[in-house]
């Protein structure tokens, strides 16, 4: 997925430094762009927020979940810590581990056991087999509110409390936006009395929760995927106005400015990928072995190409050299020099003993480096 991104807010692979021998490695080390911290470590510091860093912040995390959508991944991970900013406010979505391609079919079950607890989506806590991209927007909410109010906008200590926290806020959700819930969370959640919503407490967030902000916060945390707003739609909110017109007049690389200082921009501000992203190869590929073999087939392949000239066939497969063993360092000097006196003084105290250079010889192999071993006696 890193090599097949080309977007200025995600996170894409610049090189993949490859391993000296197919049989002995065992990590892969991908080469990106640094960053300096990440979104996180800027919400729990003392720094402010002025309202033009949350706007600019959530347009980019938006125009970026636009271009995975457009290639039907789901990041199923989107949280504060997974979103890379420099120091000039450039963010880039990263760590895909739990991404996957979108599942077209709603029959084959999905896993569960996705995004970090305080930004999942209350369909994933209520047990659904199959989720969409939704979830990522849902994610994206809690940290619009966590921009606003500088905390965590549901910290629970377990899946059940963090879906209480939910419905305080939302209200106890009714039959048709559960319809993506288990059975045993849809009881689960008609035995208990019914709350109200109080989407008036998004008010005390922050001083900078104003009518479009409360508006666009209440839109991404819906209870029914269905009903929830999309990348798209979010990102023609009004309240993203200005987070578009900062981002483009200075900060993004799709827009230039001329030598007589007009800026041009781009004719796509929100771009989307040029196709779907194809897992099927990674599909065939379900051992570490087969990566070997499939790397190896491949080098083999490049070095055939490198080897021949155009119109010459190839005769013969290159050899995989063994690894590089290190020479051991010589002996010094004085050491060396004792050595070889010792080896002369009991040489000549074995030729006395044996009288004669060619018994000496017979009894000599010439495979053995040190004979006074075996054949001498102190």
């Amino acid at each position: 997925m890193l090599c097949f991104f080309k977007h200025e807010n995600v996170l894409s692979a610049l090189d993949i430094l490859q391993p000296p021998h197919l049989d002995f490695f065992q990590e892969i080390y991908v080469i990106t762009e640094l960053l300096q911290s990440d979104l996180h470590k800027v919400i729990v510091s003392h720094q402010p927020l002025s309202s033009d860093h949350i706007k600019v912040f959530l347009y980019q995390i938006l125009r970026g979940l636009k271009y995975l959508h457009s290639a039907r991944i789901l990041h199923r991970d989107i949280k504060p810590g997974n979103l890379l900013v420099n120091s000039n406010c450039v963010l880039k979505i990263c760590d895909f581990g739990l991404a996957r391609v979108e599942e077209p079919d709603s029959s084959k079950a999905m896993t569960q056991e996705v995004v970090t607890q305080y930004y999942r989506a209350p369909e994933i806590l209520m047990g659904a087999k199959h989720y969409s991209a939704a979830v990522d927007v849902w994610s994206v909410g809690c940290i619009f509110g966590e921009l606003l109010g500088r905390r965590i906008l549901f910290q629970a200590q377990n899946p059940v409390q963090q879906l209480e926290l939910i419905t305080e806020l939302l209200g106890t959700p009714s039959l048709e936006d559960m319809k993506y819930a288990c059975e045993g969370a849809k009881s689960h959640m008609l035995r208990r009395p019914p709350k109200p919503p109080s989407l008036s407490a998004l008010y005390t967030l922050s001083s900078q929760a104003t009518h479009e902000v409360v508006h666009l916060l209440c839109q991404m945390l819906v209870f029914d995927p269905d009903k929830r707003i999309s990348v798209t739609d979010a990102l023609a909110h009004p309240y993203l106005d200005e987070g578009r017109l900062r981002y483009h007049s200075c900060m993004c690389k799709c827009c230039y400015t001329t030598a007589s200082g007009m800026r041009q921009y781009t004719s796509e501000f929100e771009t989307t990928a040029p196709h779907p992203f194809d897992d099927h190869w990674e599909k065939k590929l379900t051992s570490i072995q087969q990566v070997k073999v499939a790397c190896r087939c491949a080098s083999t392949l490049r070095a055939r190409r490198s080897r021949v000239s155009p119109g010459k066939s190839v005769h013969h497969t290159p050899t995989i050299r063994p690894p590089f063993r290190r020479r051991k360092a010589a002996a010094r000097p004085a050491q060396r020099h004792c050595i070889v006196r010792q080896w002369h003084i009991r040489q000549s105290c074995h030729l006395h003993r044996t009288n004669g250079r060619q018994e000496l010889q017979d009894r000599w192999p010439a495979d053995n480096p040190r004979p006074w071993l075996q054949s001498f006696r102190w």
